[in-house]
């Protein structure tokens, strides 16, 4: 039986009379998108149409899940909101600070060991809120979510922007920052902006080398990292049918890459056959009932130009098995020839020391038998590896069928690392090299979502490619990037030659999943005499102090850095070995923006010190502001934010007394973090104006007394000749928004209305 049972029946008890009345309102047939939003409205049942892309809305979602490494920032300060228990099902789950090293069962010591005060801080703060916990080892959050608690036409939130991944099981599931969690359990409306809707229509059908993935690949090439930003993408059409639950998850999860505020398919019966064959047979025969309000209306999918505001198509017959990378998620190249230009044309080792296969994104049962199938395809046909092979098993569960069927033991036959079942180097937890800033330059591929530089090892100088897990297989057997399995041969140890056969698998495993310990512990009902303890003197865990409010007369505010390109959440608050503090603010701190490059001399964490004139770290040089009560400016460019949901990345800056950041544009989530963290996150009306600001820069914010919505605001930027620029600056902040500025922020507010 399904967890949540209850809840999941009065949705769909609900769900009937809130579309019907919606489709009243709005005057036209829905999308599946539209049905979820509209029929989790705060107050209830639907009133008013909203405006895609401007109206802000207050949902209720379902549900709440947490991973370790941002729960911790997220229960800290749920533990400030007075509140005894969640209002809605929450879960934690410990995935993010286990190291992949030696393998499974040494790298989950090791993490048991060294975190184990971060362990027990969560089991105890989950123990007396009433939070499902899962403990270390018991898999990825995602795939986690996907077996256990998704159900379609759900709403829920996560504090990862990959909790999207649930979209392949037909929710509206959407990675927020811990504050947006807060509010939730806290029983308060969640806000979002109305998203726009984006159409993918799949035609044909899926075969051969071209995979799931293959197909979020494809739609990352054509709306690039920031194509989906504010839109929900919505997948439709005979090949999505055709297609597993869990490669839709795969598709779904790595709409995070384009910025999608989420991404889902109508529920269908691939979703019905996941759900029965995950002891969940209970979901299926509720959904079973209403089908059609579970997907969109006929009318949507048969003209879906009227009904979307932009439509792809995708013909799955055509599409061919693709590499994206690397440094970014949406760089796509076809497998074969065309990479091996472009390599040569960019100097890309053609060499692939590693092939990974797992993450949130690539680790179900299915792609670890489909990959599975070609590493047996290499030991019949007498092929060594000419790369190492890494595997992560997307949950215990997973893991334990996969070993039951004897997939593991194929990959072990190669010499392959079985790896926790956990995120590993997907983030960055990884211990490839003991140097990795002077690590060599290299090529990789992986079945993971992001490829950004130093995010899975730590070096930049890692070329880091992302494909489907059988490609994955493929090319790491064969040691190099242009390999194509399609065409190209390969010597075995006999010298002769030999080639691939298309990789074949299981959609669900035949004889059903199975698991004895699945790693998850229940919270007491009544958890009020359960102690959390937190040190005084920890390094991993800090109690937080309420941020004091910036107030309506921000002057002399020095400038912190101006960010050059691309500047993303792992630029801000990088992961890896700094994952170890994400329950320490003031520790953590000691990383921010060190990986953004200074505009005036092109390095990381070298700015200037206007009250030295010395240049230093970025954290060392804001402590310096901070210590004087000076506050300072961070001047970026577009897309800012990108990348992971962490609020450390807007927590951090707060706290060393950043003010306010200007940008070219945000992405979503990141603008939403510093808002809720009474931050000012402010776009430049004429993007050329980034051009006008300069290394010793002081700015004074004019009219700061006046914000309101719908207003822009102005600053004055002092040079150091005396010369000035007046600079009108665009803002998104409603009337709530506007409020927690000025308490200083949203969980100040929280509390507030806590104690009235």
């Amino acid at each position: 039986m399904a967890f949540d049972i209850d809840m999941i029946k009065e949705v769909y008890a609900n769900m009937e009379a809130r579309v019907d009345a919606a489709r009243e309102i709005v005057g036209k047939p829905l999308t599946l998108s539209e049905k979820i939003l509209y029929s989790h409205l705060w107050d209830g049942e639907p009133t008013k149409a909203y405006v895609r892309g401007k109206d802000y809305v207050e949902f209720s979602p379902d549900r709440v899940a947490c991973q370790d490494a941002t729960a911790q920032m997220a229960l800290l300060q749920f533990m400030q909101a007075g509140k005894p228990k969640v209002a809605v099902p929450t879960t934690v789950h410990c995935d993010h600070l286990i190291q992949a090293k030696s393998g499974a069962a040494a790298d989950l010591k090791h993490a048991n060991e060294t975190s184990s005060e971060v362990f027990s801080f969560l089991e105890s703060v989950s123990n007396k809120y009433g939070i499902g916990f899962w403990k270390p080892g018991a898999g990825i959050i995602h795939q986690v979510v996907l077996e256990n608690y998704a159900f379609p036409g759900g709403m829920m939130i996560g504090t990862d922007s990959h909790t999207v991944n649930a979209g392949g099981l037909g929710m509206v599931a959407i990675g927020v920052g811990g504050a947006d969690a807060v509010d939730v359990m806290a029983g308060m409306a969640w806000e979002l902006k109305f998203p726009k809707l984006i159409g993918v229509r799949l035609t044909g059908k899926l075969s051969g080398w071209t995979a799931p993935k293959d197909v979020i690949l494809k739609v990352a090439e054509i709306l690039t990292v920031k194509g989906g930003t504010g839109a929900i993408v919505e997948y439709f059409g005979p090949g999505a049918e055709a297609m597993s639950c869990t490669g839709k998850g795969t598709i779904c999860n790595m709409g995070a890459e384009i910025g999608a505020t989420t991404s889902t398919f109508g529920y269908d019966d691939s979703m019905s056959r996941y759900l029965r064959a995950t002891e969940r047979a209970d979901v299926a025969d509720a959904a079973d009932k209403i089908k059609s309000y579970l997907t969109a209306d006929d009318e949507v999918y048969a003209n879906p130009e009227q009904y979307f505001d932009q439509v792809i198509d995708i013909n799955l017959d055509e599409l061919k098995p693709l590499l994206n990378g690397p440094f970014t998620p949406d760089l796509s190249t076809p497998a074969g020839k065309e990479m091996t230009t472009k390599a040569k044309e960019n100097d890309w080792p053609m060499q692939v020391e590693w092939g990974l296969i797992g993450s949130c994104t690539n680790s179900s049962y299915e792609d670890l038998s489909r990959a599975s199938s070609i590493a047996q395809q290499a030991i019949d046909k007498g092929l060594k590896m000419k790369s190492e092979l890494g595997i992560n098993p997307g949950s215990e569960q997973v893991r334990f069928t996969a070993e039951r069927d004897g997939i593991l033991q194929i990959f072990e036959k190669l010499d392959a690392k079985i790896f926790t079942n956990a995120c590993g180097p997907c983030i960055g937890q990884w211990a490839r090299y003991n140097d990795p800033k002077n690590a060599p330059k290299n090529s990789i591929v992986h079945s993971f979502n992001r490829n950004f530089a130093k995010r899975a090892d730590g070096n930049p100088n890692t070329h880091a490619f992302v494909a489907s897990p059988e490609l994955t297989a493929a090319i790491a057997i064969s040691g190099r990037l242009d390999f194509n399995p399609m065409t190209d041969v390969l010597i075995n140890e006999e010298g002769q030659e030999v080639k691939f056969e298309e990789p074949t698998g299981w959609e669900l495993p035949p004889k059903g999943f199975e698991v004895e310990e699945n790693g998850y512990l229940a919270p007491v009902a009544d958890g009020s005499g359960v102690e959390v303890k937190v040190s005084d003197d920890s390094e991993r865990l800090q109690l937080l102090t309420p941020f004091e409010p910036l107030g309506n007369t921000i002057k002399g505010a020095k400038l912190l850095i101006k960010a050059f390109g691309k500047c993303t959440t792992d630029h801000i608050s990088m992961a890896g070995p700094w994952l170890r503090f994400r329950g320490h603010l003031d520790n953590i701190a000691n990383n921010t923006l060190i990986g953004a490059e200074n505009a005036f001399n092109m390095k990381t964490n070298f700015v200037k010190n206007q009250l030295t004139g010395e240049y230093g770290g970025v954290p060392d040089v804001q402590r310096a502001y901070k210590k004087e009560g000076i506050l300072s400016v961070v001047v970026g460019d577009h897309n800012y934010g990108e990348g992971s949901s962490r609020e450390h990345a807007a927590m951090q800056p707060r706290h060393l007394g950043v003010a306010a950041v200007i940008v070219k544009s945000f992405a979503r989530i990141h603008e939403t973090n510093l808002k809720k963290q009474g931050m000012l996150g402010l776009t430049f009306a004429n993007e050329s104006d980034y051009d006008l600001i300069q290394e010793d820069d002081t700015f004074n914010f004019l009219d700061l007394n006046q914000f309101e919505e719908d207003k822009p605001l102005h600053v004055e930027v002092v040079h150091a000749d005396g010369s000035k620029d007046t600079i009108k600056l665009n803002h998104t902040y409603n009337k709530a928004q506007i409020a927690w500025y000025n308490e200083g922020s949203a969980l100040n507010l929280i509390k507030k209305e806590n104690a009235a």
